[in-house]
C-alpha cells in the first residue's frame, strides 16, 4: 500500500474509532528491506500496508498488538538486527517506532505525488477491470462515461472506490480533455468508435499528453492514423498513440488480462520520466 493510500485507510480507521498503532522505520543501517518513513497500521485482526514483510514485520504486529492490548498510549522504539537476531539474509539494521494512531500523527505524513493522472474514457468490462487494478495504487484518476449507469459501486473485488479514482458522467466526454493537468495520461476505450476517434483527436491536439492509449486492433490503429491524417494532425503526433495498448507478450482477451498488461504498461511510462516536451499539432491555434 502506498503512502497516500495509506492515509486513507489511517483516515477511515479514526473516524470508524478503531484503534491502531502506527509502526514506522525511523532509521536503517545497511542492506533493509525498506526505508526510513515507510509506515504501516496494525488493529487487532487487521493490518494495512507493509515494512517488509519477514520475520521484521511479524515482530512488529506482535508488539504492536501487545500494546493495544496493554492500552500503551506511549511511543516506543525497537531496533533490530536482521541477520543476528531475526535471520533474514539482508543483513542490516532498522530502528522502528511505534505509537497510536492519532489524528495529529496522521496529519504530519506528507503528502506524495500520485504516480500519475490519468483520464480514463470508458466504464465497460475493460475500463472496470482496469479501474480496480488502480484503485491498489497511488495514482489520480478521472474516469467517464456518457452513461451513468454503466459505473459499478464497487472494484470487480467488491471493495469501495477510492476518493482517488473520480467516476464522471458527461454528455460530451472528449470536452473533458481540456481539464486535464499537463503531463495526463490518457485510455480511451469507450463503447463507440466514433467517440474514441472524438476523444482521441482532443487530446493530440492538445498535445501535451504523457500516454495515450487507444483500445483496439491493429486494423483499427491505422484506420484512425488515417483519419487524424486527413484532419491535419502532424504524423509526430500520431505516433505517440499506442493502439494496441498493453505491454507485449501477455496474451488473452479477458478483460482482468488486458487490466493487468495496460496497468504494467502505464507504470512502464511514469517509470521513464521526465515528460517530452509538448508537441505543435498542425492545425491547433498559434
Amino acid at each position: 500500500m502506498i503512502e497516500s493510500m495509506l492515509r486513507d485507510t489511517a483516515a477511515t480507521w479514526l473516524a470508524a474509532g478503531r484503534a491502531a498503532i502506527v509502526v514506522e522505520v525511523i532509521d536503517t543501517r545497511g542492506s533493509v528491506p525498506r526505508g526510513n518513513g515507510t509506515r504501516m497500521l496494525v488493529a487487532a485482526g487487521e493490518t494495512a500496508a507493509t515494512i517488509g514483510g519477514g520475520h521484521l514485520e511479524l515482530k512488529a504486529i506482535h508488539a504492536a498488538r501487545a500494546m493495544l492490548g496493554r492500552g500503551d498510549a506511549t511511543r516506543r522504539e525497537e531496533r533490530y538486527a536482521l541477520g543476528p537476531s531475526l535471520g533474514q539474509c539482508c543483513g542490516g539494521g532498522v530502528t522502528i517506532a511505534m505509537a497510536p494512531l492519532e489524528p495529529a500523527s496522521v496529519a504530519q505524513w506528507p503528502a506524495s505525488e500520485p504516480l500519475f493522472h490519468l483520464q480514463l474514457h470508458g466504464a465497460g468490462h475493460v475500463g472496470r477491470a482496469i479501474a480496480t487494478l488502480l484503485a491498489t495504487l497511488d495514482v489520480e484518476v478521472n474516469w467517464f462515461d456518457e452513461r451513468d449507469d454503466e459505473f459499478p459501486a464497487t472494484t470487480n473485488l467488491g471493495s469501495p472506490w477510492p476518493l482517488r479514482i473520480r467516476r464522471v458522467s458527461a454528455g460530451t466526454v472528449e470536452r473533458e480533455v481540456v481539464n486535464a493537468p499537463p503531463g495526463a495520461f490518457y485510455l480511451v476505450l469507450t463503447h463507440e468508435h466514433p467517440l474514441d476517434l472524438r476523444i482521441c483527436e482532443a487530446i493530440l491536439r492538445r498535445g501535451d499528453f504523457a500516454f495515450l492509449g487507444l483500445i483496439g486492433s491493429k486494423t483499427k490503429h491505422a484506420n484512425f492514423v488515417r483519419r487524424f491524417a486527413e484532419r491535419g494532425i502532424s504524423a509526430s503526433a500520431i505516433e505517440r498513440m499506442t493502439c494496441p495498448i498493453g505491454i507485449p507478450g501477455i496474451e488473452g482477451n479477458a478483460p482482468e488480462v488486458i487490466a493487468a498488461a495496460v496497468v504494467a504498461q502505464l507504470l512502464q511510462v511514469a517509470a521513464r520520466r521526465p515528460l517530452p516536451a509538448p508537441l505543435r499539432v498542425a492545425g491547433d491555434a498559434a
